[in-house]
């Protein structure tokens, strides 16, 4: 039966009644719902599909925005440092995505069935707006229905997957989604240096740990990496620390000093014109505006309230 995104739409309306991010019982699924327009959020969005079916979000990576609405989805191939704003919603026609998460031994398994083309091979960032076409939207639709037939999940849940991904990929630019598993190029090497950067993000810089561990050129790993995350490994490494700094003063009520050790600096100073550099705000001014503005409204759309320590999102 061909699906409709208003089929959809209804469909997700009815497994997520209230404002955050629903998980559910199909493996990586989340629904995700937003009464209100948001102010801007700053994570690090792991790899996912993210398949609005009501309202708009506009994402920022580096200088580089991306919209998308039902008629566009979003995939993240690599773990990136992200500002997200949801850009439509309201009581009537709240805000509802569909955020399926990426599973890199579902896409290598994908990649061995599906040889690259060398003249094919993607260029650009970890970024990928494409058009929710009929088929992609009923392999949404299939896996979501699962949420209301449990038993079904271990049988199904990886088919339906496999397939959503598949359509993915075989979508115009899709292949993207396979330089973090799978290709020619520097995609491996990149999402492995990410992942230390993720892990050690605390320690000092080291460019030629780095190199050393992507079997790269330092020039070279800095010249893919910005390609794929539009920032250098240096940029990347402090977005983290400050995100996760963010955090602790946020939700763990840690003072900037107290934030800035924790995170790796030395200098609380440096650490503050950072920070101001960041986000606009010194520390603790930025910190009572965010959380003056939870209380106020209560959590933007979930993630706010969930949010996760930095080390926690390493795959």
């Amino acid at each position: 039966m061909a699906e409709t995104v208003h089929d959809l739409a209804a469909m997700v309306a009815r497994f997520a009644r209230s404002d955050g991010i629903h998980t559910t019982a199909v493996p990586r699924l989340d629904l995700i719902r937003s009464t209100r327009q948001t102010q801007d959020l700053h994570t690090v969005h792991e790899p996912a599909l993210c398949l609005v079916v009501q309202g708009a979000k506009r994402v920022m990576l580096a200088d580089h925005i991306y919209d998308y609405d039902p008629a566009k989805y979003l995939v993240v191939s690599f773990d990136l440092p992200i500002i997200g704003q949801i850009t439509s919603a309201s009581l009537a026609e709240p805000y509802l995505c569909i955020r399926f998460g990426i599973d890199a031994g579902v896409l290598s398994d994908l990649a061995v069935d599906m040889p690259w083309d060398d003249e094919l091979s993607p260029k650009g960032p970890g970024l990928l707006l494409g058009e929710t076409t009929p088929d992609i939207l009923n392999a949404a639709t299939r896996l979501v229905r699962l949420i209301e037939a449990p038993d079904d999940i271990p049988a199904l849940a990886k088919l339906y997957e496999r397939e959503l991904l598949y359509r993915i990929i075989r979508a115009p630019g899709g292949r993207a989604v396979l330089r973090s598993v799978y290709g020619p190029g520097q995609g491996k090497q990149i999402a492995r240096v990410i992942a230390l950067i993720k892990k050690t993000y605390r320690e000092p810089f080291e460019m030629a740990r780095l190199a050393e561990d992507a079997h790269l050129q330092p020039s070279a790993l800095h010249q893919h990496f910005k390609a794929v995350t539009l920032m250098s490994p240096l940029q990347y490494h402090k977005r983290l620390r400050l995100q996760e700094a963010r955090r602790l003063m946020l939700f763990e009520d840690q003072t900037a000093a107290q934030a800035a050790f924790s995170v790796g600096y030395e200098s609380p100073s440096q650490f503050s014109r950072e920070y101001r550099r960041q986000f606009g705000l010194p520390p603790m001014k930025d910190v009572e505006a965010l959380a003056g503005s939870i209380l106020a409204t209560g959590p933007q759309s979930g993630e706010e309230a969930g949010a996760r320590s930095t080390s926690e999102t390493v795959h």
